[in-house]
């Protein structure tokens, strides 16, 4: 039996416009092999490079619905399985965390 485990984020950051004002906007897609590294990567992203081109001044956060893919493989037969994982990196408050939940639901 072979076994691979993928993981792959969307989501939201919430950040500072130029000018004043803070939203949020789509995250730029993230994948790895690993969850700690998927992590990492949107953490390394808050410089700027997360929002996936939207142009804030800076970011405060994001919020990253992450879905992990199991795939198994037994008698040259694929078997998959998927859940959803949500997770937070940056800042975030529960004013900001409320916020990005409904934009996540539009």
């Amino acid at each position: 039996m072979k076994k691979e485990i993928k993981y792959k984020s969307t989501g939201y950051v919430f950040g500072n416009y130029w000018g004043g004002g803070q939203s949020s906007y789509s995250a730029k897609k993230l994948e790895s092999n690993k969850l700690a590294d998927l992590i990492k990567q949107a953490k390394d992203g808050l410089n700027g490079s997360l929002d996936s081109g939207m142009g804030y001044e800076s970011l405060i956060c994001a919020m990253l619905i992450i879905t992990k893919t199991t795939t198994i493989k037994i008698n040259d037969k694929y078997y998959h399985n998927k859940k959803i994982i949500v997770r937070y990196v940056g800042k975030i408050t529960d004013r900001i965390k409320k916020h990005l939940h409904q934009h996540s639901l539009n």
